[in-house]
């Protein structure tokens, strides 16, 4: 009887302090919860987000308070509150069964809709008010408070800072991003948390106190290949004069000018970074590195050509003066009129000389001389006319070069008959007034014409070249004449 009534007096005295003492103080969360050091609380662990593969075999996770729920994809949540929970205090809830999970009671309200949903009553959701200290959390419990009950829909329930009702009746995090009830500054990005946010920096910066300072990505290499250019919150690659990025933005490749804009007048040769320009032969670079221009070799040489020298674009050609053809494209040629054409009559011969012709009569004898062979004439002894003058006249005819060089041997004379013991001499008998002949003896039968004054053409001059035969015993004396003319072409080719 003693023992009956100290138990019931011990039972009265734990109802009485339950009634006086408002709240369990404990030293940690329990199970499904994490404290949150920002509000100094305990929140709710969402461990649909946080488990990987939370529920298998195609099932949804529901978070609830303190714990999930692992439902068929078709399950339906609907709100029910004719049974109003059986609340258990929150000192009895065991290990591993957080506050708000479904109990025995909330589950019976459950059924099973068609098709095989699971329905969940809400009231299996709504868990307890939960608020905290600074080092451990307070669950406060009174089943007469009118916020604690979910038998009406629209009662409102107590949610943590952060959070506010749902309306399913359940605590929800509030988007203060979207809200607008954040206190970002203008250059920060609202981030949201759940319970909670938090401001970043733009994309390209960096938080240096409160302040947000550009990232000076080029001060980091390597960024850019060549050349990085920064910006507010970003960078570009730049290349040097010759190269292009590549399509991934940071590399730089060489262009090939002489592909893509060839600028070139006429040869283009790409090297790395830059091109060079080249010109064909008979042209030069302009100034500008890029167009050609004519060279003027006919400027540039006196040498080219042995008469007249033409330029032409790229190139030069020579020419040569009438009478004359060009050979091996820079050397004049005198050109044989007799043996291509030429004006002379039948009674003619032709005789070309450098730059030229003449015609000379066949028949070159004058009375009382007579035509014995080919440009001999023949004085008969039988004509005493004939008795002061030369025996005969042999005409020849030859040209030089204007500008000829001196002294120069040009032509030599010789006896055709020879004597015996008779002696021959030679001299000029005219057509050298001026001094530009000597004639030089070089045997008892022959001399040598010697040019000793330099002629400039075109000229021609008749030299008569006389050869004397004396008899050695002084019986008989002679003389013959060659009559030689002589044509100084007009140029020294």
């Amino acid at each position: 009887m003693l023992q009956t009534l100290f138990l019931t007096l011990l039972t009265l005295l734990m109802v009485k302090s339950q009634d006086t003492e408002e709240t369990i103080t404990y030293t940690q969360c329990t199970d499904g919860y994490e404290w949150d050091p920002v509000r100094q609380q305990c929140k709710d662990i969402d461990e649909c987000d946080i488990v990987p593969d939370a529920c298998k075999g195609g099932m949804k996770c529901v978070n609830h308070y303190g714990g999930y729920l692992c439902l068929p994809k078709t399950a339906q949540i609907i709100v029910n509150n004719e049974q109003p929970q059986q609340e258990t205090p929150a000192a009895e809830v065991p290990s591993g069964a957080a506050t708000g999970s479904i109990t025995a009671s909330s589950m019976a309200t459950s059924g099973v809709m068609p098709g095989g949903g699971v329905i969940a009553s809400a009231t299996a959701v709504a868990g307890p008010e939960v608020q905290t200290g600074r080092n451990n959390f307070v669950i406060r419990r009174n089943p007469a408070d009118p916020q604690r009950m979910a038998t009406n829909p629209s009662h409102r329930i107590q949610c943590a800072a952060g959070y506010e009702q749902s309306e399913h009746n359940v605590c929800q995090d509030i988007d203060e991003c979207a809200s607008g009830t954040h206190n970002c500054r203008e250059d920060q990005v609202c981030i949201n948390l759940r319970g909670s946010f938090t401001c970043q920096c733009l994309p390209g910066y960096q938080k240096r106190g409160e302040q947000c300072v550009d990232i000076d990505e080029c001060a980091v290499p390597p960024y850019c290949h060549q050349r990085c250019v920064n910006t507010p919150g970003s960078f570009y690659c730049q290349c040097s004069p010759g190269f292009q990025l590549a399509a991934n933005n940071y590399t730089c490749v060489d262009i090939n000018e002489c592909d893509a804009s060839n600028q070139c007048a006429q040869q283009c040769y790409n090297i790395l970074g830059s091109f060079i320009c080249q010109c064909n032969q008979g042209y030069e670079l302009s100034s500008d590195r890029l167009n050609c221009e004519d060279i003027d070799e006919c400027r540039t040489s006196s040498y080219l050509c042995q008469y007249q020298c033409v330029n032409e674009p790229g190139k030069f050609s020579c020419m040569c003066p009438q009478g004359y053809q060009v050979v091996r494209s820079r050397t004049c040629q005198d050109i044989n009129e007799c043996e291509t054409t030429n004006e002379c009559r039948e009674d003619e011969m032709c005789w070309n000389y450098h730059g030229g012709f003449r015609c000379y009569p066949r028949n070159p004898c004058q009375d009382p001389y007579v035509l014995t062979s080919e440009n001999r004439c023949v004085c008969p002894v039988s004509n005493a006319m004939c008795r002061d003058m030369p025996q005969s006249i042999v005409y020849k005819y030859m040209s030089i070069r204007s500008d000829r060089s001196v002294p120069s041997d040009i032509f030599q004379i010789q006896a055709t008959t020879i004597y015996a013991n008779t002696i021959n001499t030679f001299r000029i008998k005219s057509g050298n007034e001026n001094g530009e002949f000597y004639l030089r003896q070089t045997s008892p039968v022959s001399a040598m014409l010697v040019l000793v004054k330099s002629l400039t053409g075109p000229r021609e001059y008749i030299v008569d070249l006389e050869m004397l035969t004396v008899s050695s015993i002084g019986t008989f004396r002679t003389s013959s004449v060659l009559r030689l003319t002589i044509i100084v072409g007009p140029f020294s080719f």
